[in-house]
């Protein structure tokens, strides 16, 4: 009986798949019109302009929406793969080609022995739920690196370490997953394959890392954790501003700064958790890097100055790639990741002009969902702590002296 009603999830899984990314697509290419502000347009704008730039051999210098590590060109120049699309379409369909490729990664995965068609499932239902934005950034396309990256780790350490340098140089984020990766081997591949790759762009294109720059600069985005405090204090008289500033929907006024120290300082905090962990973590399985990899992003992205609603798919995809293995006990926290999702779309870009005006809807929309992604991060690290560090062993209780042996007499 459960064979046959495995059977059955994976004879859906393709139609399931087929009939929500051409929603998506439809979404994108407009012929559906998602309610909302237009989320296209970084692609047929901001995207394209860089196309050009890069093009031209060298980085978009001058602008300081470049917040990029410099393997993104790559992601950006792609669409002149498909030189009989326009460059808008060519982009969504190679990130729906990226889309079809993680699912393949997770059903590999998943058919594999002690492995389960959970995650793959997680993938299908998730990605639609970010609505048009997930198909309109490249942040999908970094996901599957970073998933075909946790599918490798076991079997091909090698082949994991170099992926995931080859993330760390798309979005930075998937340098993360090396952390549940115990073969010496995978880190190696990453020192060496992250040095020849940084070295390449460096060399051939100017402004390979002016992107360093850029970030420090970045504020308090709107969507983020702290952003929270000046939701609510605009309420109560904050004489501060929401402007776009450096790409995204920013605060600007007084205590600004504070608030991204102390982000910055959660996330100094978070980074010395996982370093205990590392340092403590005696038992790891075949899903244990996988489930640090969620962690450890869940937690880095909960910390961030910035929460964009495309960094939900990154979650989606570790969150997917945990649910792979029978063994990971991950389920509460991707459960919650799949609810924080259901909510980023309401946030952004449904009721995105209410989040600004920080009203009542929008400030419960951020309570929510950030509340959910805390949420998740707390779980799952209470999951992975308590999978992989042992307890200490009770001190034994002392030994009662005999009768005998203290010289009671023994009554008869």
């Amino acid at each position: 009986m459960e064979t046959t009603s495995a059977g059955r999830s994976l004879a859906w899984l393709p139609v399931a798949w087929c009939a929500t990314r051409l929603v998506l697509l439809l979404w994108v290419l407009k012929v559906w019109v998602f309610p909302g502000p237009d989320v296209t347009s970084d692609v047929s704008v901001i995207y394209q302009g860089w196309y050009e730039v890069l093009r031209s051999g060298t980085f978009p210098l001058n602008d300081v929406t470049w917040q990029y590590p410099p393997a993104a060109a790559t992601a950006i120049l792609s669409p002149g793969l498909l030189p009989f699309f326009d460059y808008a379409t060519a982009f969504f369909v190679l990130v729906c080609v990226a889309d079809l490729v993680v699912l393949g990664v997770l059903l590999r995965v998943g058919l594999r022995p002690g492995g389960t068609p959970r995650g793959a499932w997680m993938w299908v239902a998730g990605v639609p739920l970010l609505g048009p934005t997930v198909y309109a950034r490249y942040d999908l396309m970094v996901t599957a690196v970073a998933v075909a990256a946790l599918a490798a780790a076991a079997r091909h350490p090698r082949v994991a370490g170099a992926l995931a340098a080859l993330g760390a140089l798309l979005k930075v984020w998937p340098a993360l997953l090396l952390l549940g990766i115990r073969r010496r081997s995978a880190w190696a591949a990453a020192v060496v394959a992250g040095v020849v790759l940084a070295g390449a762009f460096a060399l051939s294109m100017p402004g390979a890392f002016a992107f360093l720059t850029f970030q420090r600069d970045r504020g308090t985005e709107v969507e983020s954790l702290g952003a929270l405090v000046f939701h609510v204090a605009r309420n109560f008289g904050w004489d501060g501003q929401v402007l776009l500033n450096y790409g995204s929907v920013e605060f600007l006024g007084p205590y600004v700064d504070w608030v991204s120290t102390g982000a910055l300082t959660l996330t100094g905090m978070a980074f010395g958790w996982l370093l205990l962990w590392r340092l403590r973590a005696t038992r790891f399985e075949a899903h244990t890097a996988a489930d640090a990899a969620f962690t450890a992003v869940l937690m880095f992205t909960v910390t961030s100055r910035v929460i964009s609603p495309q960094y939900m798919v990154w979650l989606i995809g570790l969150g997917a790639v945990c649910l792979c293995f029978r063994a990971s006990r991950m389920g509460l926290p991707a459960a919650l990741v799949l609810a924080a999702s259901a909510v980023t779309v309401l946030e952004f870009p449904l009721w995105f002009a209410h989040v600004v005006a920080s009203d009542t809807l929008g400030v419960t929309l951020m309570f929510v969902r950030n509340g959910l992604l805390v949420a998740a991060a707390v779980a799952a690290a209470r999951v992975l702590w308590r999978g992989t560090v042992p307890r200490p062993e009770p001190a034994p209780l002392p030994e009662r002296p005999s009768a005998r042996a203290s010289g009671t007499p023994v009554s008869s």
